[in-house]
C-alpha cells in the first residue's frame, strides 16, 4: 500500500530558469539510478500563475517516491531542467528527508522562467552511505591554459600534456602542476564540483623566468644567461656553454632581475 503525505519541508527546490515556458500537465519522470531505481522524481504539473516583462512565473508540483524498501534519512540532489535541444536552462536542489519505504512526498515549487523546459534530470550530491556505490563521478572537460603557453601540465602528479589542453577531470580536489623551460614551475589547486558542466577553462600564469630570454628575428627563442652584448655580437650561456649570435640576428632581449652577489 502506497502512503502519500504532504510535509511542508520534506523536499526543498528553488529554480531560476532562463527562456519562455509553456504550461503543461507534467514532465517525463526520472528514476535514480536508472538501472535499479531507488527514488523516482516527477514534476506532475506545471501551472502558469503570472507574466511580466518577458518573464513568466509558474508553480511546479514535484513528487518524490522512495522505491528502495528502506527509510531514506536524507539525500540531496541537484535538479536540472532542459529545453527541446537538451540545453540546460535551469537548476536547483532537492533535499529528501525521512521518507519511508513506498512513501511519496509532494510539494509546490515556484519558478521564474524565460525558457521552455521539456525534460529534467537529477544528480546526487549527498546520499546515504549504502547508496554510495550508485554514485558515478563523470569526468568534466576543462581547458587548461598557461601564460605563456607550451607548459608541461601534470594533474595529481600525472603528466597529461602541453598547454593549452582539454583535460578530463573527475569531480573532487586536484593539483595542477605547470613546468616550462626558462620559468619557475607552479602549482594550482582546482576543485571540480559534481554538478559542474564541461566546457570551463583555467588559466595559470607561470612565475618569473629563471633565465634571460633572447628572441631572434627568425622566431627562435633562446633561454640562457646573457654574458655580453656589443655592436657586433651577443654572447649567451645556455646549459653551461656559451653561444654567440650576430647582433643583427637578435630581435629582443628580456633580462630577469638578479640579486647582487654578496661580498
Amino acid at each position: 500500500m502506497k502512503v502519500i503525505r504532504y510535509p511542508l519541508l520534506a523536499v526543498t527546490l528553488c529554480l531560476v530558469l532562463g527562456s519562455s515556458l509553456q504550461a503543461k500537465d507534467a514532465l517525463p519522470p526520472v528514476s535514480w539510478p536508472a538501472d535499479k531505481p531507488l527514488l523516482q522524481f516527477t514534476v506532475t504539473k506545471v501551472n502558469h500563475v503570472a507574466g511580466y516583462g518577458g518573464h513568466q512565473q509558474y508553480v511546479l508540483d514535484v513528487a518524490v517516491t522512495n522505491l528502495s524498501g528502506k527509510k531514506v534519512p536524507q539525500a540531496t540532489f541537484s535538479f536540472y531542467l532542459f529545453d527541446k535541444k537538451q540545453i540546460r536552462i535551469g537548476q536547483g536542489y532537492l533535499d529528501v528527508t525521512n521518507v519511508a519505504p513506498n512513501e511519496t512526498v509532494k510539494m509546490q515549487v515556484t519558478a521564474q522562467t524565460m525558457g521552455a523546459p521539456l525534460t529534467f534530470s537529477v544528480n546526487p550530491q549527498r546520499v546515504p552511505a549504502e547508496w554510495s556505490s550508485f554514485v558515478t563521478l563523470k569526468p568534466v572537460a576543462v581547458t587548461v591554459y598557461s601564460v605563456p603557453s607550451g607548459a608541461k601540465l601534470s594533474v595529481d602528479s600525472k603528466e597529461v600534456g602541453i598547454t593549452p589542453i582539454a583535460a578530463q577531470l573527475t569531480p573532487g580536489s586536484h593539483t595542477l602542476t605547470f613546468v616550462k623551460e626558462g620559468y619557475n614551475p607552479g602549482t594550482f589547486p582546482l576543485v571540480i564540483a559534481a554538478d559542474q558542466l564541461s566546457g570551463g577553462s583555467v588559466s595559470f600564469e607561470l612565475g618569473s623566468g629563471t633565465h634571460d630570454t633572447i628572441e631572434l628575428r627568425d622566431g627562435t627563442v633562446v633561454n640562457g644567461d646573457l654574458q655580453s652584448i656589443d655592436a657586433t655580437q651577443v654572447i649567451v650561456t645556455v646549459g653551461g656553454n656559451p653561444q654567440k649570435f650576430d647582433r643583427n640576428q637578435v630581435k629582443k632581449i628580456l633580462l630577469i632581475e638578479r640579486e647582487e652577489p654578496k661580498p
